[in-house]
């Protein structure tokens, strides 16, 4: 599935879980305590995640010589194993590199772009396009028997537009890996959406998940019996009478979260197929109103979404990075459109 990639991380890239450890169990390395525990992981890599604070013990970090005992309670997030065989082929496609120093990658993802290979998108991917940016130096990749996710922490939508980033070594995957499940990651989409929201801002609290009759599609469980807990924080910046320019705040990365949440509270993304954005949702049926929505459709054929900031501690250096990346054309031009066409409705009023 091309299209399920909404800012996920997390459980598609790592999977976190607890371990008790046995009342019996004598004095051992952590280190060595954790490679009895799991299935093809190196020592390496162990001793990577529990430098990066992704391995602890009774809610605290250690070092890899720490000794467990009977009792304590040891919480991973490792990387999760894949299936699929096969190496990623390397493809010389453009990549918009806002920073890059030994350990991290920050990229500006373009429209357009899916993240990783998958059912109907084996090539032509950022995938690809970091296999041959490193084609003289090795990734990180999960562990397992696939490179097809090398240096992914998380991913967002082939049609949403913004802030990546990437992990060059195993140490900064992880510890990127630890910042998106603790929820310390900080991260702010810019969205365009039908009608105005009567609040300023609010928060959406209401379980995602993938829709009982259509697999492609996502839904909310408002009642919370299906579905995973997911939350979105939304101001408006912006009121445009027809539309709203919003700033949407992920406190969990389900799939298609945001255009999920956004379309159950009856303000869907503008021009979002998938979840009811592409037809007149406020506003006249004169057809010169509907002609002037359907041109916006045609300069941004997509989902109005796009990542355009992120903030990260650094694995190495522990120093606050934020990153940002401006609207691209597209989405600068049909916001422009709509600001151009609600002055001139407002000049006409005054006018009568």
């Amino acid at each position: 599935m091309t299209e399920e990639n909404e800012d996920k991380y997390g459980e598609d890239f790592f999977e976190e879980s607890f371990v008790t450890v046995d009342a019996k169990q004598d004095p051992l390395r952590i280190d060595k305590f954790v490679m009895n525990k799991m299935a093809r992981v190196s020592r390496n890599k162990v001793q990577n995640a529990i430098r990066a604070g992704a391995i602890t013990v009774n809610g605290k970090e250690v070092k890899p010589n720490f000794k467990v005992k009977g009792g304590h309670v040891i919480r991973l997030i490792m990387p999760r194993p894949l299936n699929e065989d096969g190496k990623t082929k390397g493809e010389d496609i453009p990549l918009d590199i806002i920073y890059e120093d030994e350990d991290v990658l920050v990229i500006n993802k373009p429209v357009g772009l899916v993240v990783h290979p998958g059912v109907g998108n084996w090539t032509g991917t950022l995938v690809n396009a970091l296999a041959y940016y490193y084609k003289d130096k090795e990734l990180p990749v999960m562990e397992g028997n696939s490179d097809d996710r090398i240096g992914l922490v998380h991913r967002i939508d082939k049609n949403t537009s913004g802030i990546m980033v990437i992990g060059k070594n195993d140490f900064a995957l992880t510890h990127l890996a630890k910042q998106f499940f603790d929820h310390s990651i900080y991260r702010r989409y810019t969205a365009l959406v039908w009608s105005e929201p009567t609040e300023d801002e609010g928060t959406i609290t209401a379980n995602v998940g993938r829709h009982p009759k259509n697999r492609i599609k996502q839904t909310v469980f408002p009642d919370g019996d299906e579905g995973k807990h997911a939350v979105t924080h939304w101001k408006v910046l912006e009121r445009l009478y027809y539309v709203s320019l919003l700033e949407c705040r992920l406190e969990t990365g389900r799939t298609h979260q945001i255009r999920v949440h956004m379309a159950h509270r009856g303000n869907p993304l503008f021009n979002d197929e998938k979840y009811g954005g592409d037809t007149i949702r406020k506003g006249t049926i004169y057809s010169k109103y509907s002609a002037y929505v359907n041109n916006c459709f045609a300069k941004m054929p997509r989902h109005a979404l796009h990542a355009h900031a992120l903030g990260f501690v650094h694995p190495r250096t522990g120093e606050e990075m934020r990153f940002e990346a401006p609207l691209p054309d597209d989405f600068e031009s049909v916001l422009a459109a709509w600001r151009n066409y609600v002055s001139d409705r407002r000049a006409k009023k005054a006018l009568d």
